[in-house]
């Protein structure tokens, strides 16, 4: 039996649809070459100011020919703590960081100084100059002046994000005072607490134990002031 003839115009049709499955299937194919970088998403890694704190605490504390072990003893803190912080696998409190350099006998604001010599004294900083001296993420105490070395004083804005905590109460030989320009901030002086809102300060002897933090859903900003700058 001979077989009807398919019309010309149902034949380019067919042949049209064909095309188009097959082109689809194949846009369906995904390959290495397709999405080359998926194993090769970036993550997070440590920042480069993260790296620095980790590093030069390695550096200080054999200069001082301290084991890790032995630094921690001084720190009042563990030696898994030193260990982590050093190959920054954490970022330490600012209450940690000052038992750490206490033991070292250096105050935060020298161990965050620019190194490199100014040819000049410098009066006006911009706001990417100041010395980021905590996290820069939860909590931030950005100081005006590099090298405080013969200063009598140390400025501070601080930022407190919710959630922020200066982590266990610390002392050191100084007096300090600060004022809350937004937001609100608890802080806690020896067996004195204070929920401070915008418009309040405070004023003590820094070598009574205290702590700061922030328990509330909007940010805390505060200027504050610490003399002698032996924070």
């Amino acid at each position: 039996m001979q077989q009807a003839a398919v019309p010309r115009d149902a034949e380019e049709r067919t042949s049209k649809a064909k095309a188009r499955d097959s082109g689809g299937a194949k846009r369906k194919v995904i390959t290495a070459n397709t999405i080359p970088n998926i194993e090769r998403a970036p993550v997070d890694e440590p920042s480069s100011d993260d790296l620095n704190i980790g590093n030069r605490l390695r550096e200080l504390r054999i200069k001082h020919g301290l084991s890790i072990r032995a630094l921690a003893e001084v720190a009042g803190l563990t030696h898994s703590t030193i260990g982590q912080i050093e190959a920054n696998k954490t970022s330490p409190s600012v209450g940690s960081m000052k038992r750490i350099l206490d033991a070292l006998r250096i105050p935060m604001s020298q161990f965050f100084a620019d190194a490199e010599a100014q040819t000049e004294e410098q009066i006006f900083f911009g706001k990417d100059e100041l010395i980021e001296l905590a996290d820069g993420k939860s909590l931030s105490y950005r100081q005006i002046g590099k090298n405080l070395s013969g200063k009598a004083i140390m400025m501070l804005t601080e930022c407190y994000a919710p959630g922020a905590d200066t982590g266990e109460p610390y002392s050191h030989q100084a007096e300090e005072c600060g004022v809350v320009i937004s937001g609100k901030l608890m802080i806690v002086v020896g067996g004195r607490e204070r929920c401070l809102s915008k418009g309040e300060a405070y004023y003590f002897d820094s070598r009574i134990p205290h702590r700061m933090f922030n328990p509330f859903d909007e940010v805390c900003e505060v200027i504050s002031a610490v003399s002698p700058p032996t924070f």
